[in-house]
């Protein structure tokens, strides 16, 4: 299993971010082909204090292949489009394999 790890740092407008990231957003990434499961995590902390990211979106699938083909989907293109549109500049994205 691979996943997509999408890093968000705070937003200057927290509540225009969620509502797009709720209602705009998550239903484009859902329809994305072959995606197994979605998870977000809203950060609040770390050892250290203030953690230096305010959101974590994972996106898992069966294999790098098929993640890399739901990617180029049209579903995949229009939620790239989309995340970009509104936090491309606090998103930090990599990809993982899951042990």
């Amino acid at each position: 299993m691979v996943k997509l790890v999408a890093m968000y740092k705070k937003p200057a407008d927290v509540d225009a971010f969620e509502k797009h990231y709720k209602e705009i957003h998550t239903p484009l990434a859902k329809k994305m082909p072959n995606l197994q499961k979605m998870e977000v995590t809203h950060l609040f902390g770390s050892p250290g204090g203030e953690p230096k990211f305010y959101m974590m979106a994972e996106m898992y699938f069966e294999s790098k292949d098929i993640m890399m083909a739901s990617l180029s989907s049209e579903e995949g293109k229009a939620a790239a489009k989309d995340v970009m549109s509104f936090a491309g500049d606090i998103l930090h994205m990599m990809f993982g394999h899951v042990d």
